[in-house]
């Protein structure tokens, strides 16, 4: 349970105020007295005797926004017109979409990336396999793949659930390396019909992002897909781990001034 506001839990208050003296210090100060933390405020207008404002504020948790609102309400001169969680609303219609990299203006342009000049390409990449990674998105691309059995700390969640976090981990691998992601949930639990899928799409994508998908599951498939595939196959939830965990061990063998080779480590 959160003992602090996060942005996790924020909500942005369309606020109807009456234009007089000393109304918004009356606002600010019930929503510190509530325990929110107040955020950016912005007149949306400007009518007579009231002014409209979006007030964004940080809570605890949905209890703790709840809370916060009906602080608010009692407050004379003051209207809640709407309330709108702001992790709901960056979610709206999902947070990725495609876009295409060479525009297309008229039929020339459309003649060079479809038909008929995209056949061209097709015979080059069918006499060079690895032209792929060079003339489509192969080369910088990856599939982010989940079952949805182990979804953060939620644990099974199913494929439609899971999807809001495989959008997110798509957004990182564009936002931080460039690399183009794509989220792929899949409708079953069978180890044996998820290889069979992803070693069936594999030619799409670069490499292959397994994610939150339950152990001990997890390790054969992977396993599998290592030994079957071409391209780079990794667990997040194995090997996100481990990088991070070195990756400590090394910064803090040179802030003791310890070779990492001669150093005791006790996991508990």
């Amino acid at each position: 349970m959160p003992t602090v506001p996060s942005p996790s839990y924020s909500i942005t208050l369309r606020l109807e105020i009456d234009n007089r003296v000393g109304m918004f210090a009356r606002l600010a100060t019930a929503i510190s007295d509530a325990g929110g933390d107040l955020g950016t405020i912005e007149i949306v207008r400007v009518e007579k005797g009231k002014i409209i404002r979006d007030v964004t504020v940080d809570a605890r948790d949905e209890v703790h926004e709840k809370a916060i609102v009906k602080a608010l309400h009692k407050i004379p001169g003051i209207r809640v017109r709407r309330v709108m969680d702001r992790t709901f609303t960056s979610h709206e219609g999902g947070k990725i979409e495609v876009r295409a990299r060479v525009p297309v203006r008229d039929q020339n342009d459309l003649s060079k990336v479809y038909t008929p000049g995209v056949a061209r390409i097709c015979r080059d990449i069918k006499g060079n396999r690895e032209h792929a990674y060079r003339y489509t998105i192969k080369g910088n691309s990856v599939a982010v793949i989940t079952d949805g059995t182990a979804v953060l700390g939620l644990g099974n969640m199913g494929p439609y659930a899971a999807m809001p976090v495989m959008e997110g981990k798509a957004m990182i691998f564009k936002e931080f390396a460039g690399i183009n992601a794509f989220p792929i949930a899949l409708n079953t639990t069978d180890s044996d019909e998820i290889i069979r899928t992803i070693q069936n799409i594999a030619p799409a994508f670069g490499g292959i992002n397994l994610e939150d998908i339950a152990a001990p599951r997890c390790f054969r498939i992977e396993t599998a897909l290592r030994e079957s595939l071409d391209i780079p196959v990794i667990h997040d939830d194995q090997h996100g781990t481990a990088v991070v965990v070195l990756a400590a061990l090394i910064n803090v063998s040179r802030l003791v001034k310890k070779d990492i080779k001669k150093m005791r480590v006790v996991m508990t």
